[in-house]
């Protein structure tokens, strides 16, 4: 009788079975329950947006592109101009003139006595600035003086002459008849009467001559006293005691600066719209946040033909003056502009060889509209005229654009799918 291989009877026990137990199986905790599927449902995310959503957009993509496909039309994206402000705020360098300004000459010959004043003192109209010794012009003065005084006593001896010659024919008409005096006495007589009284006439021209020559040497002679010609300060004297001076030396220079004038150069495109009394506000380096408020007071009304800017001035109040004439300075005027100005993306506007132009859609149909560009702004350009408020213009223009093409406007997500691209059959 066979025996069992895995029975051992001597000892009593199946040989086919371990000696010892295996531990039990570890239940699994519920953190890593939770771990494993978040896992779960990341994976089936991940899936969906990189297998699903592409496909649904491509999809998307392909109708609308079998839509514009069916039509065979060029697809756009239009635009409605934007209105801009009218008003224009300019920056323009200027510079700082006194409100008046004058260098003080001498109007006779002569030596300096004295100076009255230097620089940096203020003067008021009519203050003594200097004194001039004029030795010459006493001269004359004294020599028409004694012009004058025989010119009158010349006319007192005319006078007396004319008295008695008329006495003289007086007479002499009383005689006549009486046969006492001849005729000729008589006409003697009445010649030596109109002589006398023309001696008479020449005397007092002679007089109002001689009265007029000392009166202009008076005036003259006055001159020795030089006096401000208005109120404001003294910035340069030019001669010292004793020297010779004449018509043509300067003695010395004044300005007003209580008032300053800034002049600014005003460009062609906004010229037009200067106007008198406008606001104006004037800067310095030297004061630093101040601000100088001024108004336009007057314009050169016409363009300088090699810059063609305007000159313009504007009137500063300068009660302290602190602006000196000569500074540097910024003037900031706000101009209203002339006309209408209409903002654009740079990408709307095509320049070529017909011009400069603008794509208007107009009942499914391109217009293609010259146009002029008021400013270039980089990314935007203003327009000064050739479109309307509600024109919808074509946001990017480019070759495929021209005059009578049919068009279908779409939205801007549409558009982006292929842009400004003409669809074939």
């Amino acid at each position: 009788m066979s025996q069992d291989p895995k029975h051992d009877p001597k000892s009593g026990h199946d040989s086919g079975e371990l000696e010892f137990e295996l531990p039990a199986p570890a239940k699994p905790s519920p953190t890593r329950i939770v771990a494993l599927g978040a896992g779960l449902l990341v994976a089936i995310g991940a899936a969906f947006v990189i297998g699903y959503l592409p496909r649904h957009r491509a999809k998307q993509e392909l109708g609308v592109e079998a839509q514009a496909a069916s039509t065979g039309l060029l697809r756009v994206q239009v635009l409605i101009p934007k209105a801009k402000s009218s008003d224009r705020a300019m920056t323009l360098p200027a510079s700082v003139q006194p409100l008046e300004e004058a260098t003080v000459y001498p109007r006779a010959n002569g030596y300096v006595r004295t100076w009255k004043v230097d620089m940096g003192d203020a003067v008021k109209e009519g203050d003594l600035l200097a004194e001039i010794d004029t030795p010459e012009i006493d001269q004359q003065l004294a020599q028409a003086r004694a012009q004058l005084a025989q010119a009158e006593a010349a006319l007192v001896q005319a006078k007396a002459n004319k008295g008695y010659a008329q006495t003289s024919l007086d007479r002499l008409n009383a005689l006549a008849p009486k046969g006492v005096a001849s005729q000729q006495e008589l006409e003697k007589a009445k010649a030596d009467a109109v002589v006398s009284d023309s001696s008479v006439e020449v005397a007092e021209a002679n007089v109002a001559a001689m009265k007029a020559n000392l009166g202009r040497i008076q005036q003259t002679a006055s001159f020795s006293r030089v006096t401000a010609p208005f109120t404001g300060t003294v910035n340069m004297r030019g001669v010292e005691r004793g020297s010779l001076v004449s018509p043509s030396t300067p003695l010395f220079k004044i300005s007003q600066t209580d008032t300053v004038r800034v002049f600014i150069q005003v460009p062609q495109d906004v010229a037009p719209s200067v106007r008198v009394d406008a606001p104006a506000q004037v800067t310095v380096r030297e004061f630093a946040g101040r601000v100088f408020e001024g108004k336009v007071a007057r314009t050169a009304a016409s363009l300088d033909a090699t810059s063609r800017t305007m000159n313009v001035e504007v009137r500063v109040p300068n009660p302290k003056r602190e602006l000196l004439a000569g500074m540097y300075a910024q003037v900031a005027v706000t101009l209203p502009s002339p006309h209408r100005v209409w903002e654009l993306p740079a990408t709307a506007v095509m320049t070529d060889a017909r011009g400069v132009r603008v794509a208007v859609v107009e009942n499914g149909v391109l217009r293609l509209t010259p146009v002029r560009i008021e400013r270039d702004n980089g990314a935007t350009i203003d327009i000064a005229s050739g479109i309307e408020e509600n024109d919808r213009i074509v946001k990017i223009g480019n070759a495929e654009l021209h005059d009578g093409r049919a068009v279908e406007v779409v939205p801007e997500a549409a558009a982006a799918a292929a842009p400004g691209s003409p669809q074939k059959h």
